[in-house]
């Protein structure tokens, strides 16, 4: 379950640190059309009164719509997403209709009984205060225009609805395995996202979301023992009746608001050095181990944000939170949902994972239906290098699970491209291993391919260029080509956009001479070493020529090899005793006995 603003802070009814608002640190994309980029702009104010013993709120929801397309809408969707923990549902039909289902779903949702169930059921909706025709579709709320919106035109819409909480099943409910109260993720009408592709209303069966960037403005009422933690910055809290209280707050620039409450969190802060105050939530009631571990958790969390802030980009906010809830790891606005009751490895490993997906979830913010593996992948890359950073003893490479697991999938029958949308792979462990293990190893070989520095810089100035952007893939690549100036659309159509494989070989070695055979039909190029029959070595490197260019290395570069050429045969000054292709083991070869040669 991994980037222009003023900075928020997460509050607890029962704690509160005085935040102050200031502007975020990077430059804010412009809601009109810069250089032929736009993107749509929401609004939200929200009042809503939970009922935490009915596990039901009532909502009342204003939203004004900014068009910056160059299109006339006439129509606009919702998504409505706690209407997928009902029996019937696409979620709960999936679930148990897939080989290799969830877990976590199971036929659970089957089962639901209907004081069990979720949804959010729209009483009413206007459009500048006219009422509109609409009609619930699963998950998504169909709304037809009474008046087509024109570009650049901001409209107001008006919703009445009421919610009920499912039990927790899927990173969203009520009382999860560890007890917590609430966990209130995709909770609210959402509107969906329309961009040059269209609109982007899918159905929520598994995966994840896609959302417009807006400021929010949400009034919550609750019962006054509740401790609250979340997205937003806390303006004010009031007493309510009948043993209520309302906490205020406004999110600036998010596309989602995401909070959990329970009666018994405990409130931790710990400040990282001139970078955000981190906040931590968890149950009181823990065994000792278990909050020993959340407490050791802080200080690596300061860690770790600097890590990212230092190799990704500063994060622009005053505040992140991490919070016990949900069912396992999931990122949201300026905050996680992670389960609690962890050895303390597998807190900080998730922990790191979530924290990760800040940069690559919400201020990059790719579509996470349609290209997962930006997201999910480059998470897992990251997150593994910033623990491989905590570690005593440091990993040669902490990426080398994720290509283990990447070679069985390209090993097995069961791999689909990575273009396959992500409730459309066949099996779930198929988009596991595409998302998060292909992704991690898609961005760790390109180091390879380009060099680490490289990488390094590609990495910046990705999430420099592409914050607050929706980048797309083809948007690393033309990062990495503008880095190198080398042509890498083929490191992206290969790996990427087929399920073409890289297995090279060495065919023969006869005195001097070596000659490599590329078996596999995606092209890579070389690095090789090369042991003499006298005990030296040396390191050669091969070049491939449709890159038109090479990495920066100390290794002798030979001749470039054209792909179509299934041999590749140079000479040596001296005989050779041995051979190893790629002794980094950073290229995803699916076939690694054959990259090695040893004499007699």
């Amino acid at each position: 379950m991994k980037k222009f603003l003023v900075s928020f802070f997460v509050a607890s009814i029962v704690f509160s640190c005085g935040a102050t608002e200031k502007p975020i640190q990077n430059s804010q994309v412009k809601p009109t059309s810069v250089n032929g980029y736009w993107q749509q702009h929401v609004d939200y104010k929200m009042e809503i009164d939970m009922d935490v013993k009915k596990f039901q709120y009532h909502g009342k929801q204003k939203l004004v719509y900014t068009n910056n397309s160059p299109d006339v809408l006439n129509r606009v969707y919702y998504h409505l997403y706690f209407n997928a923990f009902q029996p019937g549902s696409e979620m709960d039909v999936r679930s148990r209709t897939i080989a290799d289902p969830s877990a976590k779903i199971g036929d659970r949702i089957s089962k639901l009984q209907p004081n069990e169930i979720g949804y959010i059921k729209v009483n009413s909706l206007t459009q500048n205060g006219t009422s509109l025709t609409y009609e619930t579709v699963g998950t998504v709320l169909e709304v037809k225009l009474n008046k087509p919106i024109q570009p650049g035109e901001k409209v107001t819409f008006n919703m009445d609805f009421d919610g009920q909480v499912p039990v927790q099943i899927r990173r969203s409910g009520r009382n999860n395995a560890e007890g917590v109260a609430l966990s209130m993720t995709q909770w609210y009408p959402k509107l969906a996202e329309y961009d040059f592709e269209g609109w982007h209303a899918d159905p929520y069966i598994a995966r994840e979301f896609h959302g417009v960037w807006g400021d929010f403005d949400v009034k919550l009422t609750i019962d006054k023992d509740y401790v609250v933690g979340g997205t937003g910055y806390l303006k004010e809290e009031t007493k309510a009746k009948k043993g209520k209280k309302t906490l205020h707050y406004v999110a600036p620039k998010v596309h989602d608001f995401t909070w959990a409450a329970d009666p018994d969190f405990q409130h931790d802060s710990i400040q990282v050095p001139n970078g955000p105050l981190l906040h931590f939530y968890y149950k009181k009631d823990l065994d000792q181990t278990y909050l020993e571990n959340w407490k050791k958790l802080q200080p690596k969390t300061v860690e770790l944000m600097q890590f990212f802030s230092e190799n990704v980009g500063q994060y622009p906010y005053d505040q992140y939170s991490v919070i016990q809830g949900g069912d396992g790891g999931m990122e949201y606005a300026m905050c996680t949902l992670i389960t609690g009751k962890r050895k303390f490895g597998s807190l900080l490993g998730v922990t790191a994972h979530e924290l990760a997906h800040t940069w690559f979830q919400f201020l990059l913010a790719s579509n996470e239906a349609k290209h997962e593996w930006l997201d999910e992948g480059f998470t897992s890359y990251i997150s593994e290098l910033a623990v491989n950073h905590l570690r005593e003893k440091k990993y040669d490479n902490p990426l080398a699970s994720s290509y283990r697991d990447y070679i069985k999938l390209a090993n097995s029958d069961i791999e689909q491209p990575m273009t396959t949308h992500a409730d459309r792979y066949a099996l779930n462990r198929a988009y596991s291993r595409a998302a998060y293990n292909k992704g991690a190893v898609f961005l760790a070989q390109l180091g390879y391919v380009i060099g680490e520095d490289n990488l390094k810089k590609t990495i910046k100035k990705y999430f420099d260029d592409f914050s607050f952007k929706h980048p797309k893939p083809l948007d690393i690549i033309r990062t990495a080509e503008r880095i190198t100036d080398f042509e890498l659309d083929w490191y992206l159509i290969d790996f990427a956009q087929t399920t073409n494989t890289i297995d090279y070989a060495i065919q023969s070695v006869d005195g001097k001479s070596i000659t490599l055979e590329r078996i596999g039909l995606m092209p890579m190029p070389i690095d090789l070493k090369v042991t003499y029959t006298d005990g030296t070595t040396e390191d050669f490197y091969i070049p491939l020529q449709m890159m038109r260019g090479e990495k920066p290395t100390s290794a002798t570069i030979i001749n470039d090899w054209a792909w179509a050429y299934p041999t590749y045969t140079f000479e040596t000054k001296k005989e050779v005793k041995s051979v190893e292709i790629d002794p980094s083991q950073m290229m995803a070869d699916i076939n690694r006995i054959n990259n090695t040669y040893l004499l007699n």
